[in-house]
């Protein structure tokens, strides 16, 4: 791989190694407060968090700037995974930023805007360092995919 700017919804995107995002985008079909309200209950947020398979047992969630989110994902062949994130910025409606401080670090960006009564939402992961965005570019972006089927699953059974 050359580069790893990824998107979703475009494919590869024009970008350096020395700026590694990958970008994946969905239009939701609900509404951005909705939408949002699936990222900030930790109730919701652990029922579709992680790539089909996985379930998350969250041990804390502390949804404002500078809190910290920690939680074990587990695999559907019995692995672990343990997680740590702490919110950067929180805009209701509009934005959530956390930097994902275990494992592999990244900072996740989170935009929701309007789309014709839909919601438009990018994932933005960035990473720091461009041989750690090739390492996982591979499986990311389909995984991150899977967890975007999950939300758009609860968002339909869920008012």
């Amino acid at each position: 791989m050359d580069e790893c700017n990824m998107d979703g919804e475009r494919g590869m995107d024009d970008g350096s190694m020395d700026d590694c995002n990958i970008v994946t985008t969905r239009v939701l079909d609900a509404p951005r407060g909705r939408v949002f309200a699936a990222f900030s209950d930790p109730e919701q947020l652990a029922q579709w968090w992680g790539p089909e398979g996985f379930t998350s047992t969250f041990q804390g969630f502390d949804f404002t700037a500078g809190g910290a989110w920690t939680f074990v994902m587990h695999g559907p062949d019995g692995t672990t995974y343990p997680n740590e994130s702490h919110f950067v910025d929180i805009v209701p409606g509009e934005r959530i930023v956390f930097d994902h401080v275990s494992g592999h670090a990244f900072r996740a960006t989170f935009e929701f805007t309007d789309a014709d009564g839909k919601t438009r939402l990018r994932w933005t992961m960035h990473f720091g360092d461009p041989a750690e965005c090739a390492k996982v570019a591979r499986f990311v972006a389909g995984a991150n995919e899977q967890n975007l089927d999950r939300l758009a699953a609860l968002l339909r059974r869920a008012p």
